[in-house]
């Protein structure tokens, strides 16, 4: 298609702010750049006459046109724009608002870190912009002096507020290398094509290759950071939805605790109406009960609590039992009653008989005293064998225990002192000798 002016008109007129559609127009411009000069013209009077929406568009088609020149070094469309940057630049800055003026913003700071244009036209611009923005107030600058990120940004955007600016970056160094790449790979597979001589040809599909990789590597780049981003706004809306819930409750803390207060502000309303006094009136409002609150301005996790230890054993024990020897835990003593038999052994050791000395006797001193046997029967011995119970009334413990000892005093020997208990007792009589002796 011939290049006309009207037909430039036409396409800038219907350019929109996508990038399928910048693209398209711009290789269409690139395409005539024979007649660039002519078409930086009737660009720079677009700007000037077009809404700020749309100047923001046409600053994005000359930044595609130009690095696509500088990457490619055709250096007809940079030195077409170079006289006329700044003035279109300031033209599309001034009256805009202040979003549209950061996206200008971020389009020279490329510029200005690729080294598209000359250092004094790069200055020229940014000077431009600088008295626009004298002109209307202080501005306030960034950390750094960079145009890029001169923006004021809430406190909790600022964890992803860097990592939009990345991937912002990372677009702009996208569309260049991929249009670059797409127009290249189409002029080399298009049907038709002629063929070059095989060394041309060789070295052209070196050359495809070459920019089909750099166009990889800025697309990898590119998702690295929006990856980046995603994670980024994902924590951001988690830590929000749970401030969120805390501000919810505390919303409803707020508007109960103020209904309390109202209901009570109506009853000493109504208590001064009545021509109450001072004392009853502050006493019908403290009688009003009062919420109380249950949120706070930090949210507070609760504190981790231990789990309730059980109480010692001593407490499973009755007041006033008798002390017992304490017991091992894994096995247990069953407690054996004063009238119950202990089991026998089950290998007792037999006691041997040693002879006597000489002069000496086997007999025990008490066992004349035994007497015969009279066939005792068994609750007779069981009797014998119990000890002797003391009544509630009577005297026990240390009393009985020293009764005891002054009863053993008046025997005259061991033997009897041992046997003390039993004398005058008639139950041990007729006990056969052979128990006897094992007793």
């Amino acid at each position: 298609m011939a290049f006309t002016e009207d037909s430039l008109k036409a396409k800038l007129s219907s350019l929109n702010e996508t990038q399928e559609a910048i693209s398209t127009v711009g290789q269409w411009i690139l395409f005539h750049r024979r007649h660039a000069d002519r078409i930086a013209q009737v660009w720079f009077e677009r700007v000037s006459s077009s809404t700020p929406s749309k100047k923001l568009v046409l600053i994005y088609l000359a930044n595609e046109i130009t690095q696509t020149s500088k990457m490619r070094k055709k250096e007809e469309f940079l030195r077409a724009f170079e006289p006329i940057l700044a003035r279109a630049t300031e033209a599309a800055y001034k009256g805009s608002p202040s979003d549209t003026q950061n996206k200008i913003r971020r389009v020279v700071e490329v510029w200005r870190q690729r080294h598209i244009f000359t250092e004094a036209v790069q200055l020229e611009v940014e000077r431009k912009l600088k008295e626009v923005d004298n002109a209307r107030g202080p501005r306030k600058q960034a950390l750094g002096g960079s145009l890029f990120s001169a923006t004021t940004i809430p406190p909790e955007l600022s964890s992803v507020a860097p990592l939009a600016t990345n991937l912002q970056k990372a677009e702009l160094a996208t569309k260049p290398a991929v249009s670059a790449a797409n127009q290249d790979y189409e002029k080399h597979t298009a049907p038709g094509t002629p063929m070059p001589t095989p060394p041309m040809h060789a070295a052209g599909l070196a050359a495809l290759v070459r920019k089909l990789g750099e166009a990889e590597g800025a697309v990898a780049q590119s998702i690295k950071a929006r990856q980046a981003l995603v994670t980024g706004l994902e924590q951001l809306l988690a830590t929000n939805r749970t401030k969120l819930q805390h501000e919810e409750a505390q919303v409803v803390d707020l508007r109960t605790r103020k209904d309390a207060i109202e209901s009570r502000k109506r009853k000493v309303e109504e208590a001064i109406l009545k021509g109450l006094s001072a004392a009853e009136t502050n006493k019908i409002s403290a009688a009003a009960p009062l919420p109380v609150a249950t949120t706070s301005p930090i949210a507070q996790e609760r504190p981790q609590v231990e789990e309730l230890t059980p109480p010692p054993m001593e407490s499973f024990t009755p007041v006033g039992s008798p002390q017992q020897a304490p017991v091992r835990v894994a096995e247990p003593v069953p407690d054996i009653g004063d009238d119950v038999m202990p089991q026998p052994v089950a290998n007792p050791i037999e006691p041997e008989t040693a002879p006597a000395p000489s002069g000496h006797t086997t007999e025990p001193a008490y066992a004349t005293a035994i007497g015969k046997p009279n066939q005792p029967t068994a609750a007779d011995l069981l009797r014998s064998l119990q000890h002797p119970r003391v009544d509630p009334g009577a005297e026990y413990g240390q009393i009985a225990y020293q009764q005891q000892a002054k009863k053993r005093k008046m025997s005259r020997s061991a033997a009897e002192d041992e046997f003390a208990a039993f004398a005058g007792d008639g139950d041990m009589e007729g006990i056969d000798n052979n128990l006897g002796e094992l007793i």
